[in-house]
Formats: structure tokens, C-alpha cells, sequence
């Protein structure tokens, strides 16, 4: 155990970097959005959301090695290790998303795309401020607000995406199908994650309430 975790309380560290995490995910939302509706210097853009997702998955692996050496913890080893997994899969996911637009030669983002990132970047910004919330739980009903908020914007999300993809068949070809219906059900995923942390998040307060 390094100087650091000897000065730092062991519960304040998780809950530390639980919040580092959160914020990866936000600037990571964020960039996506700022992608989708001014789809240049593509490249570069693309370069900075895979920085965001490497600092994501170092202070995931950070997470589990704290979980690894500490014998107490603040939340349950299972909590702990769910929600890691969960908001290191929302970063994957729109990371990923990225690349895939970039590498199928997308030349603009459409009204899907755009809707779909605006409504994963509404669902982080309740993931984060869920996540700060459990440091101290004094409030269970916010936390729980917040995730009730997140399940409501993932169904927006699969009507936006089932929508898009009904009207791609109507006219497209083949290969402009599978592009973009690979984009959007990868942005719908990513949705989903958000759904998947809110639930740990969800499961969280109400055992520590």
C-alpha cells in the first residue's frame, strides 16, 4: 500500500475514483455530442474519445486493485465491482461508436445519431451525479430519482433507434443498412450500459439507506 492510501481513508478512495470514473464518462458524452453535430476533424476527435477511454479503463483497473488489498470496504465487493464494469462499459461503448462511424467513411452525423447522442449524454449526467450521491447517502429518494430518469431516457433511446432503423429499410442500400444500423443499435447500447449502472447505483441506495 503506497503513502497515498496510508493519508487517504480506504473509503474515501473508492469513492474518489468512482467519481474520476463518472467524469471520463461525462467528457466522454459530451465530445460525442460535439461529434454529432459538427462531424469534422474527425480523426482528431476520434484520437481524444480513445485517450478518454484509456483513462477510463486505468482507473477502472485501479478500482479492482484497491478492491484487492482492502478488507473493508465502503459498499459490498459485488457493488463495487458492478458499477465499475457498468461505467467502464458506457465509455467502451461510445468510444467505440466513434471509431466504428469513423471507420465505416460516415461523412455526417443524421438526426438518430444526433438524438441518440444527446439523450446518452443526458442518462451520464444522471449516472454522475448518482454516483457523487453515494458517497454519503442521505437522500436515497435523489438517487433513485436520477436512475428512474435513466430508465426513461433508455426508452426513448429504443424508440429512436427502432424508428430509425424501420426507415432505413424503406430506401437505403445494403451496404448504407448495415453501416448505419451498426451505429445506432452501438449508440442504443450504450444506453443500455447507462440503464445497467443506474441499477447498481439503484441497488446501491437502497441497501446503504
Amino acid at each position: 500500500m503506497g503513502l497515498v492510501e496510508w493519508l487517504v481513508p480506504q473509503d474515501k478512495i473508492f469513492f474518489d475514483l468512482f467519481e474520476e470514473l463518472g467524469t471520463a464518462c461525462t467528457e466522454a458524452a459530451e465530445l460525442l455530442v460535439t461529434i454529432s453535430d459538427d462531424y469534422t476533424d474527425i480523426k482528431n476527435r476520434c484520437h481524444k474519445m480513445e485517450e478518454l477511454e484509456h483513462r477510463g479503463d486505468e482507473i477502472s483497473h485501479r478500482i479492482y486493485e484497491q478492491l484487492n488489498r482492502t478488507f473493508i470496504t465502503p459498499l459490498e465487493p459485488e457493488e463495487i465491482n458492478r458499477l465499475t464494469m457498468a461505467l467502464d462499459d458506457i465509455l467502451d461503448y461510445i468510444e467505440g461508436t466513434t471509431l466504428m462511424m469513423m471507420s465505416y467513411g460516415i461523412t455526417d452525423a443524421d438526426a438518430a445519431m444526433k438524438e441518440l447522442a444527446q439523450l446518452i449524454f443526458l442518462s451520464v449526467n444522471e449516472i454522475a451525479l448518482a454516483t457523487k450521491a453515494i458517497r454519503k447517502i442521505k437522500d436515497p429518494s435523489y438517487i433513485e430519482e436520477k436512475c428512474i430518469e435513466v430508465n426513461r431516457l433508455e426508452n426513448l433511446a429504443d424508440d429512436v433507434t427502432a424508428h430509425a432503423i424501420t426507415e432505413l429499410f424503406k430506401g437505403a442500400d445494403a451496404v448504407t443498412i448495415i453501416k448505419l444500423k451498426d451505429i445506432y443499435q452501438n449508440l442504443e447500447s450504450a444506453t443500455d450500459k447507462c440503464e445497467d449502472a443506474a441499477n447498481v447505483l439503484s441497488d446501491i441506495a437502497i441497501r446503504h439507506s
